[in-house]
């Protein structure tokens, strides 16, 4: 168990993302993410489910060419595929990935 304030957590560049998860297991993967108005973070394709929840601001995320504006406490769950998100404004969210098992 541990307990976690997002509000204190330190968000670092998308090309220091790594900095940005902090904490994981096998099963699933916590990010804060960090995104300025006009920022892109650029297209990547994820091999497991996500889960964005908007903690403040409002940013265009794109899931395979579908678009979808996530604003404040909104949240977004999708499958596995290919993402990229603008932030609008000066926007925090939280990354979850859900890591997939092969039952074989």
């Amino acid at each position: 168990m541990k307990k976690i304030d997002l509000r204190t957590l330190l968000a670092h560049s998308y090309e220091e993302r790594k900095k940005n998860v902090f904490y994981e297991r096998p099963e699933f993967k916590l990010r804060i993410i960090q995104i300025e108005p006009g920022e892109i973070i650029p297209e990547c394709r994820m091999d497991s489910q996500v889960i964005f929840l908007c903690l403040e601001g409002l940013v265009e995320v794109t899931v395979c060419g579908d678009k979808v504006e996530l604003g404040e406490m909104q949240l977004l769950a999708a499958e596995p595929g290919h993402f990229s998100m603008k932030g609008l404004v000066r926007s925090r969210l939280l990354g979850i990935q859900i890591k997939l098992f092969s039952s074989g």
